[in-house]
């Protein structure tokens, strides 16, 4: 008698695959590239380096706009890699859930502060 054992596979946890993996190295390279944008800036500023400057850094609508794109790059880079993180330790679906809606909201929160910070400047 032959078994088949693939007849009862259940897949669970965070094997999403290409999609995630892909997610994770694109914005970790866009958070690269803006970290060596911003340090270029820092470099070739003349004087010691005040408030003024890191404000005038940011300043530009432009600068703004790809500030807050690379900080929601951040926040999808977060989100995946926590969401992994919670589906493959923790185990009791209740906890699991709980701790990825605070994950999000917390995410959430930090994507309108960031926004907030961004446009008082």
């Amino acid at each position: 008698m032959s078994v088949n054992y693939g007849s009862k596979r259940i897949v669970v946890g965070a094997h999403y695959g290409l999609r995630d993996w892909l997610v994770q190295r694109v914005t970790a390279v866009l958070m690269v590239l803006f970290t060596a944008l911003v340090l270029a800036q820092v470099v070739f500023t003349r004087g010691p380096i005040r408030y003024e400057n890191w404000a005038g850094i940011f300043a530009p609508q432009w600068m703004k706009v790809i500030t807050f794109s690379v900080i929601v790059a951040l926040i999808w880079h977060v989100w995946v890699g926590m969401r992994d993180i919670w589906m493959d330790y923790i185990k009791a679906v209740w906890l699991r859930l709980s701790l990825q809606v605070f994950t999000l909201v917390w995410l959430v929160g930090c994507a309108g502060w960031a926004l907030q910070v961004l446009w008082r400047l």
